[in-house]
């Protein structure tokens, strides 16, 4: 059973209503204290894959931190999508208990997306070319006449911060109103969901535009209340750029815990067997 942000959604309409995901220009490093606790019950031996450690990249630096997963069994470490990050294996009887504490040290800069250009597909490097396509979760293949009809007068960056913008104007952040098996598809049409269901939109439509974009699980202590969140990454101008189309997080002020094709590649806990969520928490505090 597959569990990204099931079991903690958000309870109100969060998303600031004069707020935009322009990003900010300058780079100002930044430290986060950041504390997840995770608790599930389950009845009979289960196979467990976590992730929810922040990973160590050139503009985000581990300080210090802690991954206790208490008396669970055998534990083994494993490279994640693309190699941010990493994820753990469990073999967990009766329960589950993680606390993960990490200190991190952001430096990460946040060019306005309107001034970066997107390179022409067949000069994409590997890396992006596979976030072209349509996945899981991302049917992009299926918005491609809307993104021609809505979004055919722009290129690059400024399309994609349009795209966002849309969808932060126009979708009501709505807790329940998705589940684990909600495409960009139904979100489109219901106008509404959480964090991972706008992700999932702004991924759909940038790749109907031939832009790589994939979905990046993150922390950030902007989200109110704090939870694990998911936010948006798109390839331009060489690199990969953070994009929140909910509104609530700045790409300079989240710590990325790591990315994939939809929120099949980046759930926090996927569990190979019945589990039972009895605790969860999540707090990120700026030092």
């Amino acid at each position: 059973m597959n569990q990204w942000c099931s079991f903690a959604f958000l309870t109100h309409d969060l998303r600031p209503r004069t707020a935009s995901v322009h990003p900010q220009t300058e780079s100002v490093p930044m430290k986060l204290n950041i504390t997840a606790e995770l608790d599930y019950g389950m009845e009979q031996e289960t196979d467990i894959l976590m992730q929810i450690e922040c990973a160590a990249l050139p503009d985000q630096r581990i300080l210090s931190e802690t991954l206790d997963t208490g008396r669970t069994g055998a534990a083994s470490r494993i490279a994640a999508e693309d190699g941010v990050g990493t994820r753990v294996w469990l073999t967990c009887h009766g329960g589950l208990r993680v606390r993960y504490t990490t200190e991190i040290e952001i430096d990460r800069a946040a060019p306005d997306l309107r001034t970066l250009s997107a390179e022409p597909v067949h000069r994409l490097p590997h890396e992006a070319v596979r976030y072209l396509m349509a996945s899981r979760y991302c049917q992009s293949d299926e918005f491609q006449s809307f993104v021609n009809a809505d979004f055919g007068h722009v290129a690059g960056g400024a399309a994609v911060h349009e795209m966002a913008e849309w969808i932060r104007t126009r979708f009501a952040y709505v807790s329940g109103s998705s589940g684990p098996t909600t495409t960009a598809i139904g979100t489109f049409v219901e106008r509404r969901g959480i964090c991972r269901d706008f992700a999932h939109v702004l991924i759909a439509l940038a790749r109907a535009k031939a832009i790589p974009a994939r979905m990046v699980s993150c922390y950030g202590p902007d989200v109110t209340p704090p939870d694990f969140h998911a936010v948006v990454q798109v390839w331009l101008d060489g690199g990969w750029h953070l994009v929140d189309p909910t509104g609530m997080s700045r790409p300079d002020r989240v710590a990325i815990i790591g990315v994939g094709r939809d929120a099949a590649d980046i759930a926090f806990l996927t569990s190979y067997g019945w589990v039972n969520l009895q605790h969860q928490a999540v707090y990120v505090r700026e030092t």
